[in-house]
């Protein structure tokens, strides 16, 4: 299991950073124009919302990501003061994009809310997102794994359907590590867990949809950040390329918008699922935190 837990991790983060060059260009088009078919590392053009960031970097998401990693491998376990902390800490003198969660997380903890009640109401998936890290140290501990899942979703995104999306994905992971089929865990868990919830009818559209063009489709269920728009979508890829992780990360570049939210949960299920053989070896040379991450997962060690 571990090698492939690790590259779980390494699928989310390289998802990001296939994503960080076309990140939030919503004419599909426009990104054929630009980029051709996105399948390396690129640099974002100078008028993207991640000018500052070369090739190889990650998004805001990524970035938070990381200190997510850091915190779990110096506390070897889930601690939300220290990674509130760093969290705040990486956005001191950010140079990259702060989003809008982000700035009302920073606010309400100016403020004088506590950590565990100043997440912004923001309902982007990307909040959910942040969960491979946290899958690789709980991956024998599912309560501990729900409990500290929805705990980083709330610190800066307290919606419901964000917090009961990682809450599903976290548990889709756990079961895909254990040695179930993706399609078979998202349907499993969507039906147990969330049936009075509308995750079960988006995990049902998603796989229904899974014979169909990807770019189209998600176009339809939406390419934005908000929860009830990408979780459709992240399921679709995960189950029309539950046997190719490299494809499936490339279209949702390709499929535009919220590309990296999207590419962080889809690199985290099926890197569980494939195993070290599912991203091509330049992805791993060209992402340069890969090296530090590898460092951080032997820190942890579950």
């Amino acid at each position: 299991m571990n090698e492939r837990a690790t590259t779980m991790v390494i699928a989310s983060f390289a998802g990001d950073s296939l994503a960080l060059g076309a990140h939030w260009i919503y004419d599909t088009q426009a990104i054929h124009r630009a980029f051709g078919r996105v399948d390396s590392l690129m640099k974002p053009q100078p008028n993207s919302y991640h000018p500052t960031k070369q090739e190889g970097e990650f998004t805001h998401y990524g970035d938070q990501t990381f200190v997510l990693l850091e915190s779990l491998a110096t506390r070897k376990k889930f601690d939300l003061s220290d990674f509130s902390s760093r969290w705040k800490k990486l956005f001191e003198n950010y140079t990259g994009y702060v989003d809008e969660a982000t700035r009302g997380t920073l606010a309400a903890n100016a403020s004088g809310k506590k950590t565990e009640d100043g997440g912004s109401p923001s309902g982007d998936l990307a909040g959910a997102s942040r969960l491979a890290p946290l899958v690789y140290t709980y991956c024998n501990d599912l309560p501990g794994l729900e409990k500290s899942a929805i705990a980083q979703t709330r610190m800066t995104h307290n919606n419901s359907l964000t917090i009961d999306s990682a809450a599903f994905f976290a548990a889709v992971a756990f079961s895909v590590l254990g040695g179930a089929w993706p399609v078979d865990a998202m349907e499993k868990t969507a039906r147990e867990n969330f049936k009075d919830s509308p995750i079960l009818n988006w995990v049902k559209a998603g796989i229904a949809s899974a014979d169909k063009e990807s770019v189209p489709v998600i176009a339809e269920f939406g390419q934005t950040c908000n929860t009830m728009d990408a979780f459709p979508g992240v399921v679709h890829l995960i189950a029309k390329y539950q046997n190719d992780l490299h494809e499936a990360l490339i279209q949702s570049v390709m499929a535009g918008g919220d590309s990296a939210a999207r590419a962080m949960m889809v690199g985290m299920i099926l890197g569980a699922y494939s195993g070290s053989g599912g991203l091509p070896e330049e992805w791993l040379s060209e992402m340069r935190k890969e090296k530090e991450i590898v460092e951080l997962l032997e820190e942890i060690k579950p």
